[in-house]
């Protein structure tokens, strides 16, 4: 009987999609849940944007948008076409026909998954949740997630799922910043608390992207999100090993990383850096790490590597406190650092776990003067970790003023950016990104880091 009452809340809800009726709800407006949202909107469907900043509400409504990644024309368009709204009165929940729930999952200090936001979010659900609706998570979390956290507590309301409601699993895959992979031509994994949610799910997802890739548990789809962000921690870790390593020998990683990239097989460049940033390679890892304990199995690999990624911005710090010695005859107390890039990569403003906040607050703690330039980020808002650098704001560029700094750490390789220039007005430049590859004069101010 139960498989039958999900068929049939199945084959309603891909009517309704078909014909285009039916509205797409996204709980969480930031970096994963604005993009998906834009995507069944620009799919010809009413929307629905949920989130408990009013900033942002309000900002939505407007028609302006609060992420270089999601441009303001777009925002503005979606605003006026009466398809859409953005609300922080969850009492609307029950309008949506699929709720895609868009939450943080980070880790505490502890480095344990923290699932407060998720918690909280399914709470606030169970209360409107009607029959009929399909509920996507696309938060990433260790397998089980879905089916022993969000299950029980969607259910707590007395609906049950597969008989009053469908639920699913569909792990995001935003790359913010990416102009090579649009979020439509990035194929989606899905999965459901059985087979009439799985295609309920990939039915509202073949809508916005071009192919659906459907697996046969809820467990399988997040362990498939893990997989991915592991497999770039560790080869991250790898060649940021390999860089103290060639470091040590004389030896310039990234020569050595263009020249192995010249194999047509069996390699894959990943390139060093200050260390992770991004809400998920940093984090995801540790998901998987902890919930392996439960079952007595090591993850040697994944601490390792975790351990790796970790340390690297104090690598850079002993670089530059090095750098000043060398050249300027000067201990970091004192000195004046100019870092260049606040944002966790290139051409974004983005400043979850970003290793260049890490950097400042560790300049500072030691007493140097840090200041920054980002043109993505002309202020750091408040952030968990680093509180004490929100409402420091980017320098103004000028190169006639940076002489008067005692070097420039590069942490962001942002476009655009006169790196030349830079090089020559400052005393000495530490660079972690390879962004002076081209500039040709005053190589023997530019430390690679």
């Amino acid at each position: 009987m139960a498989e039958a009452d999900a068929d049939a809340l199945a084959d309603r809800l891909i009517a309704r999609l078909a014909a285009g009726d039916a509205v797409i709800g996204v709980i969480g407006l930031g970096y994963v849940g604005l993009p998906i949202l834009v995507a069944f909107h620009e799919a010809g469907f009413r929307t629905l944007g949920f989130d408990i900043d009013p900033g942002k509400i309000e900002q939505l409504n407007r028609g302006v948008s609060y992420m270089s990644t999601t441009p303001s024309g777009t925002v503005a368009a979606m605003a006026a076409s009466g398809r859409f709204a953005a609300t922080g009165d969850f009492g609307r929940l029950r309008e949506a026909d699929a709720l895609l729930v868009c939450v943080p999952t980070p880790l505490t200090l502890q480095r344990t998954p923290d699932l407060s936001y998720l918690t909280g979010t399914a709470a606030t659900l169970r209360a409107h949740l009607r029959r009929g609706q399909l509920v996507v998570l696309e938060s990433t979390s260790y397998p089980g997630t879905t089916e022993t956290v969000l299950k029980p507590i969607l259910e707590g309301g007395g609906l049950r799922s597969g008989t009053d409601f469908l639920l699913a699993y569909s792990p995001e895959r935003v790359d913010p910043g990416n102009r090579d992979f649009a979020l439509a031509e990035i194929p989606r994994i899905v999965a459901g608390d059985g087979a009439a949610a799985c295609r309920a799910a990939a039915a509202l997802y073949g809508k916005a992207v071009r192919r659906v890739v459907p697996v046969s548990t809820l467990a399988t789809a997040e362990a498939a999100k893990l997989m991915e962000n592991i497999f770039r921690a560790v080869n991250i870790a790898l060649v940021n090993e390999l860089k103290q390593v060639y470091r040590a020998m004389g030896i310039d990683i990234w020569e050595v990383i263009a020249a192995a990239e010249t194999k047509p097989f069996g390699y894959m460049p990943f390139h060093p850096g200050p260390g992770l940033g991004g809400h998920c390679i940093p984090i995801d890892p540790f998901y998987l790490a902890w919930k392996a304990r439960e079952f007595g199995t090591a993850t040697r690999f994944i601490e390792l590597a975790g351990e790796i990624n970790t340390q690297a911005p104090a690598h850079v710090l002993d670089i530059v406190i090095g750098t000043l010695s060398a050249k300027q005859r000067k201990s970091l107390a004192g000195s004046r650092i100019l870092v260049i890039g606040a944002a966790y990569k290139k051409n974004i403003d983005d400043l979850r776990e970003s290793p260049a906040l890490q950097l400042m607050a560790m300049l500072e703690a030691r007493g140097a003067v840090a200041d920054y330039y980002d043109p993505y980020v002309p202020e750091i808002p408040p952030t968990r970790r680093h509180g004490g650098l929100a409402g420091k704001r980017s320098v103004a560029w000028d190169l006639e003023h940076f002489g008067a700094y005692d070097l420039a750490l590069i942490c962001t390789d942002h476009d655009g950016i006169d790196y030349a220039g830079l090089v020559a007005a400052v005393p000495c430049t530490v660079d972690t990104r390879n962004a002076t590859r081209t500039v040709a004069a005053g190589r023997d101010r530019i430390v690679p880091a």
